[in-house]
């Protein structure tokens, strides 16, 4: 009848009305599909966004007694002024803008739905136990019932306003001193079980402004979250992400957080790392150290299967590389080899995947993964982890030879990575080839680059030593190095990198200036070794 786009809308907003009716449970669930501009249908989406902060709120007579309840003070007595009606109403609670009596600073002034923890438990276990029939007829690997136990278990905690207020300041000294990073401050003196009182944030939803720096801001706290500390935001759905009025991402609720252990954190960057390089059969066994496959998957057929679902993807280049697409790719390698979801991990891949939709709505080629590689080579590169050091130099050595290439593309790519006090508006123009040399040198002369540079004087020690070797045939042994046949291609290269050297900070020219009496003790340290080695044998 030629209706259809008509008829989308109206079945939207049919669909946003039965998951209200349905409950908390479900209008959760609905936010994280309503920042996936890519997955569902405009109709849709712009109905299912309603849900973020647009539900029909409870009474404000219900929510100023619970004020007073929760408080033990008269609302005149906490406030000089509260506003009518609620600015925000959410799946468990509804927010009203007041100012406090005593200090005179404007607050949010959030309460919590009445009946909404029992709502919330009948919802968690129906979805239970449909869980159950799921995977039972559709035969999944994946322990779907305790998926929905790590997200209700972060659900019920959310609950718990005096939870959250702790969540908010962690939350506050971790990133809050981020350049462009906005954390409100909580006011612990008002803050009950059912209410909780909070600097109040003046903006615009980052969804509805289009703001790509500030995208990348969230990207680079969303690394710092999962990667560096593993206290991270677990809904950063576009109704609890604002750009304030002075430019700065806001972060405005701290309910539903997540803990990311340091043993898969570290297994989860060096899968990146695998997948970057193209390195599937160590791929394969991160997968196993995340709880993604079972320790009895055969790791040749998995490899190859790796090889085949992601060949295509990685071969665009990393900065093209989307999380949405990999996820979509692997679904018949999952089902084939057992893979599954620990309960830990589906609580990161609904904040990885939600940031990523806020993203592509500012920029639809925008990948996630693509902005995240550079602050993952960058840790790489300059991290005191012994396990990612060791993954670092299996990564640079393959079957015992030294691979230049992949050292200058972490080099290359960490580059990307601006950290917090370098923050600038992001200007897609690659830099010129003296630029990045001067950069690469400069790290690796610092303290942070010591452990690139000592494998680079170790190499080229050892590739020097096997030169001077007489039972190495020299022409061969030449071709074959990696390091003494990396050579840039005109003398004029060579000349411009040379011009480098004065630009450089003093205490890195002296750093510089050391590297020879390195090398040479190295190289005496090798002859000697081959001279005794001839001596006795």
């Amino acid at each position: 009848m030629e209706r259809s786009d008509q008829m989308f809308k109206v079945r939207a907003a049919e669909l946003r009305k039965i998951l209200v009716e349905l409950g908390p449970a479900y209008i959760k669930i609905a936010q994280a599909v309503s920042s996936r501009p890519d997955l569902i249908q405009p109709s849709y989406l712009d109905e299912l966004s309603l849900l973020q902060d647009r539900i029909t709120p409870f009474s404000t007579e219900v929510a100023l007694d619970t004020i007073e309840k929760e408080l033990g003070l008269q609302i005149d007595e906490l406030f000089s002024e509260i506003s009518p009606e609620p600015v925000a109403a959410a799946s468990l609670g509804q927010v009203y803008q007041a100012r406090l009596r005593r200090s005179g600073q404007v607050v949010a002034v959030k309460v919590q739905r009445p009946g909404v923890q029992a709502a919330i438990s009948l919802d968690i276990l129906i979805l239970r136990f449909l869980a159950g029939v799921v995977k039972k007829a559709g035969k999944f690997n994946t322990d779907l019932q305790a998926v929905i136990d790590e997200w209700a278990s972060s659900l019920f905690r959310e609950m718990d306003y005096r939870k959250e207020a702790d969540n908010g300041l962690k939350f506050r000294r971790l990133y809050g001193g981020i350049k462009d990073v906005f954390v409100p401050n909580i006011n612990m003196e008002h803050t009950t079980r059912r209410v909780l009182v909070m600097e109040w944030v003046e903006g615009q939803k980052l969804s509805e402004v289009k703001d790509l720096y500030l995208v990348e801001v969230g990207v680079y706290c969303s690394f710092n979250q999962l990667l560096e500390n593993g206290f991270y935001h677990a809904d950063p759905h576009p109704g609890n992400l604002f750009r304030t009025y002075d430019g700065k991402l806001a972060y405005i609720d701290f309910g539903m957080m997540g803990e990311f252990k340091q043993e898969f954190r570290e297994g989860f960057i060096e899968a990146c790392l695998h997948l970057v390089n193209r390195d599937f059969d160590a791929l394969s066994k991160d997968f196993v150290t995340l709880g993604l496959l079972p320790p009895t998957a055969e790791k040749e057929a998995v490899t190859k299967a790796l090889t085949g679902v992601f060949q295509d993807a990685v071969a665009k280049g990393v900065q093209n590389i989307s999380f949405g697409d990999l996820l979509g790719n692997l679904g018949t390698t999952m089902y084939k080899f057992k893979f599954q979801i620990p309960s830990y991990f589906s609580l990161v891949i609904r904040s990885l995947a939600v940031l990523e939709g806020i993203a592509i709505s500012s920029d639809p080629n925008y990948k996630v993964l693509g902005s995240t590689y550079p602050w993952i080579a960058k840790k790489v590169l300059t991290d005191s982890s012994p396990q990612l050091k060791s993954s670092l130099q299996a990564l640079l050595y393959k079957d015992g030879a030294f691979r230049i290439d992949r050292l200058e593309s972490l080099l290359t790519e960490s580059l990307r990575a601006r950290t917090e006090k370098a923050f600038v508006k992001i200007q897609r123009e690659e830099a010129n080839s003296r630029m990045v040399f001067k950069e690469i040198l400069s790290f690796t002369l610092t303290e942070k680059g010591s452990f690139v540079r000592e494998i680079l004087i170790e190499e080229f020690a050892k590739e020097v030593n096997g030169v001077g070797n007489p039972n190495n045939n020299q022409s061969a042994y030449l071709e074959e190095s990696s390091l003494l046949s990396y050579q840039p291609a005109l003398v004029s290269e060579i000349l411009a990198m040379l011009s480098i050297i004065p630009e450089l900070p003093p205490e890195l020219q002296q750093q510089l200036l050391r590297l020879p009496a390195d090398l040479a003790r190295r190289l005496i340290s090798r002859a000697s070794a081959r001279t005794i080695q001839r001596i006795f044998l």
